[in-house]
């Protein structure tokens, strides 16, 4: 026959197991989630500014080529479920050189991706991953200049 003390300690393994099993889960299924978010972000970004560059080369004029680069960008990140982002274009070596043999474009896309679960009263920058890509496509040495 058991004692008082004995008794008193039936089933509590099972009760110890499922509670650290749920503490140590949730944590650790969070630390994936926001991982895969902040992976799908980068894979987002780097796609826009790939995008967004060659779009600008494409163009026939400087200014339709802001737009092209800003729209394909779009493009790129909606594709992925991203939010808006900062685009900064850059005409290499000078922007008097732009569209023609032998110079490049730069193409700068940053997002702020926010953590999975946070409310958005705590602010885009408080709660989430700064991600940024930088992508450089050259015009060509032998095109012709626009």
């Amino acid at each position: 026959m058991k004692s008082d003390q004995e008794r008193g300690s039936d089933g509590s393994a099972t009760i110890e197991f499922v509670w650290l099993t749920v503490l140590l889960l949730v944590p650790f299924v969070y630390i994936v989630v926001a991982v895969f978010d902040a992976q799908r972000a980068a894979y987002g970004v780097s796609a826009a500014s790939r995008s967004a560059a060659r779009a600008f080369l494409q163009a026939p004029d400087v200014a339709s080529g802001e737009q092209r680069a800003r729209s394909a960008a779009r493009v790129a990140l909606d594709d992925q479920g991203l939010p808006a982002a900062s685009v900064q274009i850059t005409c290499l070596p000078s922007a008097t050189a732009c569209l023609e043999p032998g110079s490049s474009v730069r193409v700068l896309i940053r997002i702020t991706q926010a953590l999975p679960l946070t409310p958005s009263a705590l602010g885009s920058q408080l709660a989430g991953i700064t991600v940024d890509s930088t992508h450089v496509e050259p015009y060509g040495s032998y095109r012709s200049r626009r």
